[in-house]
Formats: structure tokens, C-alpha cells, sequence
């Protein structure tokens, strides 16, 4: 007669202590509390501000050009007479979808490329080398490059970035990806005939998410930080669209007269940056095993 063992019931309450150390964790570690909180802020902002904000960011009126801030308008005019804040709270929109959409299409290509490069040495060889030539060039020159050959919209900075950054990402999937290669299990694998495609994307993908991950939300951050660069010397997100960079090359001429028209979009993109890369750290910490325990 076969007995069956009776499931314990131990095991759904360490699952949920599991799970309590894992939330302690994260609201115990400052950067990344803090960083959550900060980009959670601008994420509201920029999707409630067609609410926050009467007037529109195209909106005119010459006869209140270059206010300073006040009731009526929390960041003051612009030399066109727009509403700063409307400006400044639609251009969030626009960068913080770049740099999301950036993020996502280098994590996913860097993600393909760097497992192919540590799994063929052949295919390493040759990926590694075209990804050397685009790193030797400058980030801004190269997406101001690519920018002048597709033209200056929006969608070509998404894709200019996501060309300019995609090497650095898959750089950190390869050499995380080659200490997973070899591991006992990846060779028995291999000896049992398991194909290359389940091998990288069943057993090694996993073992690299997390380097990933974190390398993602820096390359979020930069990408904010150079669609601005890109905007402020006219090669980003064209004008009257708003956008962090060409805000501040509005006011480039007017910093001592309007300082408004510098100061509130550069906090901006400094609190945004901040507030990633905030994230970024507390996210490696958590999740890095060599990082473990260094913070309290």
C-alpha cells in the first residue's frame, strides 16, 4: 500500500517570510525609497498635466512675455509668452518616454546580442569588433550622426539612442553571460543535447537579468540626459514640440534676465537623473550578491 506524505504546512508560511525579508529589504535600502519615490512624483506629474496645468504648452500671448513665476503661472512665461510649467510638465512626457523606450529596446537587443557573443565564439568575434567600432565614437556625436541621417523626429531619437547605447548593454550581458557558460550545469546540458537556442534562452537568460536590470536604469538616465543634449543643439525633439533640451536652449540667452526659463527645467532633468540612478544603485545592491550586506 502507498503512503503519501503529507504536504507541510511550514512551507506557505516561509514563503511569506521569504517575502516579508524581500519588501524589508527594499524599504530598508534608502536609494532605492527614495529613488522610487522621486520617479513615481514625475511619472504622476507628467500624465496629470494636461489637469495640472489650464493653459496648453503651444498656447501664445505675447503680452505676457518672459513673467516671472507667480500664481498664474508657477514657472513664468517663456519669450513667446508661453506657460513654463505647461511646457516643462509636457516635455517630462517626452523624455521620460525616450528614455523608457530606450531602455527596453537596448535591454532586449543587448540581451540577444550579448548571449550569442558568449555562446559562439565565432559570432564573438564578429559581434564584439562592430560593437567596438560604435563604442569608440562619442555617444552625443554618434546620435547627433544618426540623427542627421534620418531626420529630426522624435521616434529617430528613440532609435539613434537605442543605437548609440546598445553596445554597453551588451557588453555587460556577455561577460555575465560567460561566467553562467561555465558552469557545470551548462555543460551537462550540452552533453545531453540540448539545443543552443533552449540553453540561452531557458537557462541563461535568468542568470543575467539581473546585471540587466540594472544596467538598464542607467542607460534610462543617459538617455534622458542625452535627448536633452541632443534637443538643446537642435538634433533631438524638433521645436514648438517641448522638450527639456530645447526649453533650456530657449533660455540659454536669457539666463540672467528669465532665469525661470533654465533653472526649473535643469532641476528637473537633475531630479530625474538623480532619481534613476538612485534606483540604479539601490537595484544592484539588492540584487548583485557582491554588493549584499556592504549597506545597512
Amino acid at each position: 500500500m502507498t503512503t503519501f506524505t503529507p504536504r507541510s504546512p511550514l512551507i506557505p508560511s516561509i514563503t511569506a517570510e521569504q517575502r516579508s525579508l524581500r519588501f524589508k529589504r527594499v524599504r530598508d535600502n534608502s536609494q532605492v525609497m527614495t529613488g522610487g519615490i522621486i520617479l513615481l512624483v514625475l511619472i504622476v506629474v507628467a500624465l496629470l498635466g494636461p489637469l495640472l496645468s489650464p493653459v496648453g504648452p503651444y498656447a501664445t500671448d505675447t503680452a505676457n512675455r518672459l513673467l516671472p513665476p507667480s500664481a498664474a503661472h508657477w514657472f513664468g512665461t517663456d519669450n513667446f509668452g508661453r506657460d513654463l510649467f505647461a511646457r516643462v510638465v509636457s516635455g517630462s512626457q517626452v523624455s521620460l518616454v525616450v528614455g523608457f523606450s530606450v531602455a527596453v529596446i537596448t535591454s532586449v537587443l543587448g540581451l540577444a546580442i550579448g548571449l550569442i557573443a558568449a555562446y559562439s565564439r565565432a559570432a564573438d568575434r564578429i559581434l564584439m569588433r562592430i560593437l567596438d567600432g560604435f563604442m569608440a565614437f562619442p555617444a552625443i556625436l554618434l546620435a547627433i550622426a544618426i540623427m542627421a541621417a534620418l531626420g529630426v523626429r522624435t521616434e529617430n531619437v528613440i532609435i539613434a539612442l537605442s543605437i548609440v547605447f546598445t553596445p554597453y548593454v551588451a557588453r555587460v550581458v556577455r561577460s555575465s553571460a560567460l561566467v553562467v557558460k561555465e558552469q557545470t550545469y551548462i555543460e551537462s546540458l550540452r552533453a545531453q543535447g540540448a539545443s543552443a537556442l533552449r540553453i540561452l534562452w531557458i537557462n541563461m537568460t535568468p542568470n543575467v537579468l539581473s546585471p540587466l536590470l540594472i544596467q538598464a536604469t542607467f542607460i534610462f538616465a543617459d538617455s534622458i540626459i542625452t535627448e536633452a543634449a541632443l534637443s538643446f543643439l537642435g538634433a533631438g525633439v524638433p521645436p514648438p514640440d517641448p522638450s527639456w533640451g530645447n526649453i533650456l536652449f530657449d533660455g540659454k540667452t536669457l539666463i540672467f534676465s528669465a532665469w525661470w526659463m533654465t533653472v526649473f527645467p535643469g532641476v528637473t532633468i537633475m531630479l530625474a537623473v538623480l532619481a534613476i540612478n538612485f534606483l540604479g544603485d539601490g537595484l544592484r545592491d539588492l540584487l548583485d550578491p557582491r554588493h549584499r550586506g556592504t549597506r545597512k
